[in-house]
């Protein structure tokens, strides 16, 4: 069995929806087969796909879990992140 991990650095919210649609089209997915899995509509999940920063992080966690994608949090070093807050 093969497998390719891969890294996708989220910066911003605008980063997400194309990654929704990417992972779902990957699984070989339609927006139904996802809602199904969710217990939504299709309606719904489309929305949720559309604008994922007005989704709960619950919400977007389920989604990312039935996509089969792994969550990892990472932090920048410090001198990053009080140089970039400075400005």
């Amino acid at each position: 069995m093969f497998y390719c991990f891969a890294a996708y650095p989220l910066k911003t919210l605008n980063q997400l929806r194309p990654l929704l649609i990417g992972f779902r089209k990957a699984n070989g997915l339609t927006q139904k087969d996802l809602s199904e899995r969710l217990g939504v509509t299709q309606q719904t999940y489309a929305r949720l796909e559309a604008d994922p920063g007005s989704a709960s992080i619950e919400r977007l966690f389920k989604v990312l879990t039935l996509l089969g994608v792994e969550v990892v949090l990472s932090s920048e070093p410090r001198g990053l992140l009080s140089a970039s807050s400075s400005t």
